[in-house]
This record gives C-alpha cells, structure tokens and sequence, in this order.
C-alpha cells in the first residue's frame, strides 16, 4: 500500500498552528457537535493521517475536518478510494457570482480593517492588542459575575465574547503567540459562560460550555485556564451530587505544572477539595485539604502575577466559603458557623453574590442549631434581587423556609419570615 506522506495536511497544520494532539482535540470536539458523540482521535491518530497510513478517512471524520479546517478533505491531501495519488486541486476560478461574493467580502474585511486601523490598506494585522482589549472585557465579565452571578446574560455575553475571539483567527495574519493568546482568550470566556450557568443551575448548558473550553484550552497551551476549566469541572460535578467525577476532575485541575510554580492555584485546589470531601462525608479528608490549602496560600507570594480571575476570586474569604460548604454537607454546623463569620469578614465589597451566598448558608447553620429567630434575622439581611434572582440562593432560602416551618411551626419567626418574603415581590 503507498503511504505517501499527507504534504497538504501537514502544510495546513504548520500554518495554522496545530499540533497531531490539538488537531485531534478539535475534531474530535466537531464530531460532537455534527453526530452528538464526541469522537475517540487522539495524536497518533493525526500522525497517521499526516504520514499517509490513513488515506481516506470515513464520512463523520471528513466533515470533522471541514468544519475545523474549513477545507474539504482533497484540498487537504487526503485519496479517495480507488486512486494512488492526491487530486490536484485547481486554483479558483473567477465567475460573476464567485466576484460579487468577493466583492462583499472584501468590502466587510476592508471596513474592520480600516475601523482597526486607519489610514493603512492590505490585509489586517491581528495584535496583542487585539488580545489586551479582549482581556479587558473578560475583566468586565468578572466583575459582573461577582456582583450578578448566575445570570443567563452573563453567561450568554461570554459565549459570545469567546465566539469574537476566534473570528479574530480568520480576520487576518497573526503570530503564533498572538493566535496561541486569542485561543486563551476564548477558552477564558468559555470558562466563564460555563461558570455562569454552573451558580444558575443550569448544568446541561454548563457541561457544552465546557467540552468547549477545554478543547479551545489545549489550542492555548494556557495552564493557567486549564486550570480554571477542570478546576470548575470538579465545581459543577460536586454541584450536580457526582462526587467521584468531582474528585477526577478536580485531580486534573491539581496535577497540572503551575500548582507546583504558584502555590496560589495549589491553595485553591486544595480548597475545591476539600468542598468535595464534604460531599462525600468525608471528615478526616475535608480538615487536611483544609490545613493543606491554608498553608499553600500562606506560601503563596502576593507579589506573584497571577490572572484577573485568580485574583478577583481566590482569598481567605473564598478558602472559607468552601469550609463552610464542606462542613454544611457532612452536618457540623457550629464549625460551618465559624467558617461562615470568618468568610463574611474578610469579603471584599464587590463579592456581592459571594455575600448573599454566605449569608444563606449562614442562616442554616444557625437554624440547624436550633436559633430560629437569628436564622431568620440572618435570612433578612440577603438583599431581594440576590433572593429572586439569583438560582441558588433562591434554592437555599427555599430549603431555609421549609426548615423553618418543620422547626417552629405557626410561631411568630415564621409570620415574620413569611411577610418579610411577600415583600420581595414589590421590591426586586
């Protein structure tokens, strides 16, 4: 059998910036999206396209590869059966309607280009500074998460922030760092579309967001989001009461070369942990994550760059929040008590979701000790739009309510609470 070497697949390859793993990584994703079954390549599979072993691969994976490559598979060098070598592939013909598509085009291309850049013709130079003005928005997309959180608006505002980041990729030329970057960029903003739709509740849009961000991960090479990625893979699976996928996603997230560089990211790993042990009524293992997460922070240097989603999350406050998560769900409520007044000590102003999250959870731990009147005057203090508008505290303050009535039914704590709910619908 000829196995003459795929020039054409390579040729494409070296210029776009894939390797035989990340090209694996993309069409493997393309199949889920054509079939709804994620595909099985990996990078020795790319190799023996590229060394000509596979000549012509079936149906699904040829149109994989157009929908990654945006060629079809004889314009990639691949042989159909029944021929012992590639078909020449004739250069493009000029035709009226081929010509007024051009036309069209171009006039579009030319109009961003020259929005980019005035004053300059030829095609668009794509810059970091591309990249810096796309950082700059996910910083926003922060920001408005730790107010809002959960909103569909946010996680529909970052999807789309990460499909601009990849139409950056066809708008013109780029160095390897620069397309490398803006494949960080999208994979950032997948990550908080993801994230946005984990605090909502909305867990089968979190599980696309995240199949998508960790294929456009691999495409970065960026540790850092891959981190963030698995890191919320573990999140999602603790919140969807999976906690052996937990734990395995979260090892992902923990075995990575940067919790070794930066014991920041070690800290908060440990901390994710440490929440899943909770999970999984774990004990002995929730205290050591916990001992082992505090003393990876404390060796953390603050002088360290680190990225604006690390920076703007992970803190004492946060490292106390998931003590407080973990200690809730294996029932010791006094500890969870304790790690709730700490969290809401140390939280910065703009952590408003974080706060109404707390709180909530404060109210129970309280509540299960058996003080109603302060649970309920805790429960108060969560602002109306937090409490309707936000899927999980509503959920918590839901659960607070029927605990509440099981724990001191017709009392004068349950008419306040029960007037003090009627309110929110004239005030959120």
């Amino acid at each position: 059998m000829d196995t003459t070497r795929n020039e054409r697949l390579a040729a494409w390859m070296h210029e776009n910036g894939y390797s035989s793993n990340s090209l694996a990584e993309a069409v493997n994703t393309a199949l889920e999206r054509l079939t709804g079954r994620r595909g099985k390549f990996d990078g020795s599979s790319v190799r023996c396209w590229k060394a000509g072993r596979v000549r012509w691969p079936n149906a699904a994976t040829r149109a994989a590869l157009k929908h990654v490559t945006g060629l079809d598979a004889i314009a990639l060098g691949f042989v159909p059966r029944g021929r012992t070598s590639p078909i020449p592939v004739p250069p493009p013909q000029e035709d009226p309607d081929d010509m007024k598509r051009r036309t069209l085009v171009g006039g579009i291309a030319a109009a961003a280009a020259a929005a980019a850049a005035p004053g300059t013709t030829g095609p668009r130079r794509i810059g970091m500074s591309d990249v810096e003005r796309l950082q700059r928005e996910f910083a926003r997309v922060i920001a408005s998460d730790h107010r809002h959180g959960g909103q569909r608006a946010i996680e529909q505002r970052a999807a789309a922030l990460a499909d601009e980041a990849l139409n950056l990729q066809n708008a013109g030329s780029a160095t390897q760092r620069v397309r490398s970057s803006l494949y960080g960029a999208a994979a950032a903003f997948r990550s908080s579309a993801m994230w946005a739709a984990i605090d909502g509740r909305r867990y089968a849009d979190a599980i696309t967001h995240m199949r998508e961000a960790q294929a456009l991960a691999e495409l970065s090479g960026d540790q850092a989001i891959k981190f963030r990625i698995w890191s919320h893979a573990g999140t999602l699976y603790r919140h969807m009461g999976r906690p052996a996928d937990a734990f395995a996603a979260n090892d992902v997230a923990r075995n990575l070369h940067i919790t070794r560089r930066d014991p920041m990211f070690a800290s908060l790993g440990l901390a994710r942990q440490m929440a899943i042990h909770g999970l999984a009524q774990d004990r002995s293992g929730l205290r050591r994550a916990f001992d082992q997460a505090q003393a990876a922070m404390e060796r953390a240097d603050p002088g360290d760059h680190r990225p604006v989603w690390l920076i703007a999350l992970y803190d004492q406050a946060e490292l106390h929040s998931l003590a407080l998560s973990a200690h809730l769900a294996v029932g010791d409520h006094p500890a969870a008590e304790y790690h709730a007044h700490r969290c809401l000590s140390a939280l910065r102003p703009h952590m408003v979701r974080s706060r109404a999250i707390t709180t909530a959870r404060l109210a129970h731990a309280q509540l299960a000790q058996g003080a109603a009147d302060i649970a309920t005057a805790t429960a108060m203090q969560i602002p109306a739009e937090a409490a309707t508008r936000h899927a999980r505290v509503s959920r918590m303050l839901q659960e607070f309510c029927a605990a509440l009535r099981a724990t001191a039914p017709g009392s004068a704590t349950v008419q306040t609470w029960t007037e003090h709910t009627a309110t929110w619908r004239t005030t959120a």
